[in-house]
């Protein structure tokens, strides 16, 4: 389960934002998470109040903007939405495609105090 880890790297981003910023903790967390990822965000929902217990996000407002996959086959050049990396293009059925959108994985924005 690599999303405690995941959980765990956004703890210490905030933890460096709140120091640069001489704050004491974060009231609100934004973050943007791509739909092709490799995200599961049952499982960050599952380990992040673990992860954020007695740290500058304990008891922050979380909020998670799912960015959808698009994709642009290589082939016939048509955008498409993806709900998997090796989706086929729905025209010509082949499967090199450039990923436009949806492998995000960001802190967006965060509110200290």
């Amino acid at each position: 389960m690599h999303e405690l880890s995941i959980a765990m790297s956004i703890v210490e981003i905030a933890r460096e934002e709140v120091t640069k910023a001489g704050a004491n903790h974060v009231t609100q967390i934004e973050l943007d998470i791509g739909k092709l990822s490799g995200v599961e965000l049952s499982s960050l929902e599952f380990v992040w109040d673990v992860a954020v217990q007695s740290t500058v996000l304990d008891g922050a407002e979380r909020k998670i903007n799912e960015i959808p996959g698009i994709g642009k086959c290589l082939e016939c050049s048509r955008e498409f939405e993806m709900e998997q990396i090796f989706d086929a293009c729905p025209e010509c059925h082949q499967y090199f495609n450039d990923i436009i959108q949806g492998k995000e994985l960001k802190v967006k924005s965060l509110t200290l105090n």
